[in-house]
């Protein structure tokens, strides 16, 4: 993939990219700076994409690493239980107006794996096996959790 191929396919597909590490984690500077990483881990690994493969789930699967990795570097050095160790916005800093914002406070209620599938199935329109593809998960364990993860949002709204 040239330069120029590259940069065409990111310009499709950053705001999705954003908008899906922005869920995951709830803080727009961390989004940023996640989406920012995985594109220069993209960059650097375009030589290794395969154009029978869809870009954007190429794309995400590495986001979602970049994701996990980072919560995994967060949690050693804070010596926190992984349950305590996602960060939490200040919900007063909020725009009150934000249309979806009951929305990503329920989605923010969910477990990384749970937030994730929602997202890429609900939101982003990518299938299972897609979604098994982007998380390294098998196809029943992605549909167990967007079942568990359905129940969790209807108690929640």
């Amino acid at each position: 993939m040239t330069r120029e191929e590259f940069i065409d396919k990111v310009n499709s597909e950053q705001k999705h990219l954003r908008l899906f590490l922005l869920g995951l984690c709830a803080d727009p500077v961390l989004a940023d700076d996640l989406a920012q990483e995985s594109l220069m881990k993209a960059y650097l690994a375009s030589s290794e994409y395969r154009s029978i493969y869809k870009f954007s789930t190429w794309l995400l699967k590495i986001a979602y690493n970049t994701y996990l990795d980072h919560r995994k570097l967060y949690h050693i050095r804070n010596r926190l239980p992984m349950e305590f160790a996602r960060e939490k916005p200040d919900r007063s800093a909020s725009d009150a107006s934000f249309e979806y914002q009951s929305l990503y406070q329920a989605l923010d209620s969910l477990s990384d794996s749970e937030r994730s599938a929602v997202m890429l199935h609900y939101i982003y329109g990518y299938s299972i096996r897609e979604i098994s593809g982007i998380m390294d998960e098998s196809q029943p364990s992605v549909k167990k959790q967007l079942q568990r993860a359905r129940l969790h949002l209807k108690n929640k709204l």
